[in-house]
């Protein structure tokens, strides 16, 4: 399995390769190779800002020798004004990891603000905030990480780190009962020691995975705030609980006062604004 530095490096290289192609021929043509400067992001946008470590690594995978001087730490409330970094070295590697940078940041930021958001609406609660697999192609572990930023809680990054038995799972596999033991198994005889995690759609489902055990982890899947109110006190704390599907930010606080321990929300990454910022010369 790739380890999260080698998905960001290759994440990093890609998007020099699709950027730059054979040569960012404005920067080129305009700007001697010898001509020094700074530049400082600047932030538009009230918001938390997350993404820095990952520009740090944007700059010096371009050009080792651009120093960063960091005044705003990733997690930290940011207001339009604030200066987050200067960034100072060769201007033709100012100009050419500006996009990259910016596009990484502003995504990040824009994720970490709402799931800050959505954790702010938990407070009081014991219920945490979960993202989900609706991530953009490529930039899912960035993604994620922006979601610990912004406060909230990751569930598996991909297919290999969790089982998480879906309807579409229970359906093929034929029913309930069939789907967690032929789950148990595959970690018995592949020596692996995966969390499982099985989706139920109603109260019938629920109780055949009671009755059966033998998982660390139940989603309601859909339920109504009433539904899920009785479906946590059926569980009465045997298993760790999720809510997931059609939950809003105004429904949120609904379901947490319910006693689930998790609310997924595809809303963290899957169609996020960008928090406003740009790159100016000092």
């Amino acid at each position: 399995m790739n380890t999260e530095q080698e998905l960001i490096d290759r994440l990093i290289d890609l998007s020099f390769a699709e950027d730059i192609g054979d040569g960012d021929h404005t920067t080129l043509s305009s700007i001697p190779a010898t001509a020094m400067g700074k530049s400082k992001l600047l932030i538009k946008e009230a918001g938390i800002l997350a993404g820095i470590e990952i520009a740090k690594e944007v700059f010096h995978r371009f050009d080792p020798e651009m120093q960063v001087e960091v005044f705003i730490e990733d997690g930290a409330e940011v207001k339009p004004g604030d200066v987050a970094m200067i960034v100072s070295g060769r201007v033709q590697s100012l100009l050419q990891t500006e996009r990259l940078m910016l596009n990484i940041m502003q995504r990040m930021s824009g994720i970490a603000t709402m799931t800050r958001k959505y954790a702010d609406r938990l407070k009081g609660t014991n219920t945490r905030v979960l993202d989900t697999r609706k991530t953009t192609p490529g930039m899912r572990i960035l993604e994620k990480m922006a979601v610990k930023i912004g406060g909230g809680v990751n569930h598996r990054i991909g297919l290999f780190d969790m089982i998480l038995l879906k309807d579409n799972h229970v359906d093929f596999a034929g029913g309930i009962d069939k789907a967690i033991l032929r789950a148990k198994e595959y970690c018995k005889e592949k020596g692996k020691d995966l969390k499982i995690e099985i989706e139920v759609r109603n109260f019938d489902e629920l109780q055949q995975v009671l009755d059966l055990g033998g998982v660390d982890r139940i989603m309601f899947d859909n339920f109504t705030p009433e539904m899920t109110r009785k479906a946590v006190e059926m569980v009465a704390g045997r298993y760790e609980t999720e809510s997931s599907g059609g939950i809003t930010f105004d429904t949120l606080r609904d379901y947490a006062e319910c006693g689930v321990d998790f609310i997924s929300v595809g809303a963290l990454t899957h169609s996020v604004m960008g928090l406003d910022m740009s790159f100016k010369a000092v």
